[in-house]
């Protein structure tokens, strides 16, 4: 007898479908697992074995063969075994062969029949529901899984509530979304002493998704900035919730089954591998700049990066995604991050300061701001040079505005772009508008287009660079709450692209 189940093999945020067959055949007993199986599906057979007889169930003393297909497809991770023991209890007849072949499984089984969470359990509901089956989960993926809403979600403690619930002793209750979190942000702008220019271009940053370097003595308020840009961005709209939640749970950072509306803030060490930031290693996971997708990317001590690193970032940064080919796999992320960097302007760290600058000041900050190669140093829209902060203003009382405050004119700029990109749906926020699109929103008034010539061509910007230029603009007049362009904006995204010490 044949009896088949389904489940899912993950290729970057897509899962897709498998069918896992088991036959029980006459011969001499084995149990084997075919399919393209990595070492922990093939051991399956001996968690499931043990699972088995846990519930006092026997296996028959016959040939057990348990087909995964597509057999060409890599099947990796330990949330096969709940399927085959499905399957396999099923060709044995314990479980109805209908029930257990309308269900898409996942989890892991201890050895006394326990259920063990596993990633994915997002994607894995959504393939559910596009082939019109219901999901069966371990209890602990339940609430991430049913977020998706559009198809029934089973979440089981153990494979004993599993036969229960087929046999009709004892049905599982459909799995409730986990809450949703909006966490408070923990760090205040209004913390900053100064720095009034860089907190202008944060602002400018949320607003339209710019990407920000800032350039600056260590201990000038650089990491200290970037930490309070999530309290000024607005929360995640459901769809980006979705989107982002379902790069987390492939890697298991979903907590407790909640999807949180706050944009998520990733911040590497310098020391990260290429895998790490970009993604790749066992199964091609996700990297850095795929979990900060929706959110922010912080790299500190950018030029400490290794150049290859910062080289992997230009194809993201433009294109809004991540290829990671390997030679077994080969799979794409979203990767739409904001990127904020921030670096010293030499290797000692205070070449603007000639009493504590080394003997090789100017050479030594050429050469190390060198690192970043012209290519990647023309996307970045806003640089910034961030000076210390004198000590006797350490001692002034909060001032400036609060995060708060930033934060409203922040959303009023993203609604602004939500409703003029309302009718193309692939455009989410001014850094996202290219060709003519860019041209019917950001082209300024006559004063404008002659600065920006000037500009163009005395500093010879390149055709990136002009259009980032009038992107930025069309974010600040957003945040000034202008329909058109106009000088002022131009002249200040303009500002902000030749800051002296950073311009290349």
């Amino acid at each position: 007898m044949i009896a088949r189940t389904y489940t899912v093999a993950f290729e970057g945020v897509e899962a897709r479908m498998v069918e896992v067959q088991c036959a029980v055949s006459a011969g001499m007993p084995a149990f084997s697992i075919v399919g393209l199986p990595d070492k922990a599906v093939s051991e399956a057979r001996e968690r499931v074995r043990a699972a088995l007889t846990a519930l006092a169930i026997a296996l028959p003393s016959k040939r057990i063969t348990v087909n995964l297909s597509p057999a060409d497809l890599p099947k990796e991770g330990s949330h096969f075994d709940l399927p085959i023991a499905l399957a396999l209890l099923a060709a044995i007849e314990i479980l109805p062969v209908d029930a257990v072949e309308g269900t898409v499984a996942l989890g892991e089984l201890s050895l006394d029949g326990r259920m063990v969470p596993v990633i994915g359990a997002l994607p894995a509901a959504m393939a559910a529901a596009a082939e019109g089956r219901s999901l069966l989960c371990p209890a602990a993926c339940g609430p991430e899984a049913a977020w998706v809403g559009a198809t029934p979600v089973l979440a089981a403690a153990t494979l004993a509530e599993v036969v229960r619930h087929f046999t009709g002793a004892a049905p599982l209750a459909a799995a409730r979304p986990g809450e949703v979190r909006h966490d408070p942000p923990a760090r205040d702008l209004r913390d900053v002493k100064g720095q009034e220019r860089a907190k202008r271009a944060l602002e400018i940053a949320a607003a339209g998704r710019h990407h920000f370097l800032m350039v600056g003595t260590p201990g000038s308020g650089k990491s200290m900035l970037a930490a309070r840009l999530p309290g000024i961005l607005p929360p995640l709209t459901a769809a980006e919730a979705l989107e982002t939640s379902m790069i987390h749970s492939l890697s298991g950072l979903l907590d407790a089954g909640g999807i949180s509306r706050t944009r998520p803030f990733r911040e590497p060490h310098h020391t990260a591998s290429m895998a790490a930031i970009v993604g790749g290693g066992r199964g091609a996971r996700p990297g850095e700049i795929s979990l900060a997708h929706n959110g922010v990317l912080f790299l500190d001590e950018f030029p400490e990066f290794p150049r290859a690193v910062l080289e992997t970032l230009r194809q993201p940064i433009e294109t809004g995604e991540v290829v990671v080919a390997r030679a077994n796999a080969h799979v794409r992320y979203p990767s739409r991050f904001l990127l904020i960097a921030a670096a010293n302007p030499c290797k000692c760290g205070y070449m603007t300061d000639p009493s504590r600058a080394c003997a090789r000041a100017t050479s030594c900050g050429d050469d190390y701001l060198g690192r970043i190669s012209g290519p990647l140093m023309d996307r970045i829209d806003l640089r910034v040079e961030v000076p210390p902060v004198a000590y006797r203003d350490l001692d002034l009382p909060d001032g400036g505005e609060s995060s708060a405050t930033v934060a409203a004119r922040v959303a009023a700029a993203r609604d602004r772009q939500a409703a003029r990109f309302a009718t193309h749906p692939e455009v989410r926020v001014n850094a996202d508008a290219e060709g003519r699109l860019l041209e019917e929103i950001a082209t300024p008034d006559a004063e404008g287009r002659t600065l920006l010539a000037q500009v163009a061509e005395r500093f010879q910007l390149s055709a990136r660079g002009y259009h980032r230029v009038l992107r930025v603009a069309r974010t600040i007049a957003d945040l000034a709450g202008s329909e058109s362009v106009r000088q002022p904006h131009v002249a200040e995204a303009v500002s902000f692209r030749l800051a002296s010490q950073i311009s290349r």
